[in-house]
């Protein structure tokens, strides 16, 4: 008299997870880091296979940008000698001084605009929270870089 049963339901994980699809696995919606929702071989995976991916296509395009802007500044060189174009040296140089002075007095403030320091914020908590993450991509960009 006046005992309450309990009734559980029991949720056998391993009849659950054979009949999900590996991708809901690994890209299933939940809230917090990915600290919480993946064990740290599967953060390390994630974080190095993007990391190299990004590494090489970066390396890819670093390499395509400067041999454009190489090309570019060749390719002027030769106009310049050609007579092609003439380039008024004195004008460039006090252009180029100029600007100089111009960053020289914007960065003597070292002031950072205050959307730019919450983003900053915004980054370094997401780091803090998926450091095992963040290195597997730290690795794996500096492997596609190598690659």
């Amino acid at each position: 008299a006046g005992v309450k049963e309990d009734s559980f339901n029991v949720l056998d994980l391993a009849e659950y997870t054979k009949n999900r699809p590996w991708w809901r696995k690994v890209f299933a919606p939940s809230s917090g880091s990915s600290a919480e929702k993946y064990n740290v071989a599967t953060q390390l995976v994630i974080g190095g296979v993007t990391g190299w991916c990004t590494g090489f296509i970066f390396q890819k395009v670093g390499k395509l940008a400067a041999t454009a802007v190489g090309g570019g500044f060749f390719l002027l060189q030769i106009a310049n000698h050609t007579g092609y174009i003439k380039v008024d040296w004195k004008l460039l140089e006090r252009d180029v001084n100029k600007a100089k002075q111009q960053l020289k007095f914007h960065s003597s403030g070292n002031k950072i605009a205050p959307e730019m320091k919450s983003k900053v914020d915004e980054v370094i908590v997401f780091l803090k929270k998926n450091v095992i993450l963040t290195g597997g991509f730290a690795g794996g960009f500096l492997l596609g870089m190598a690659s």
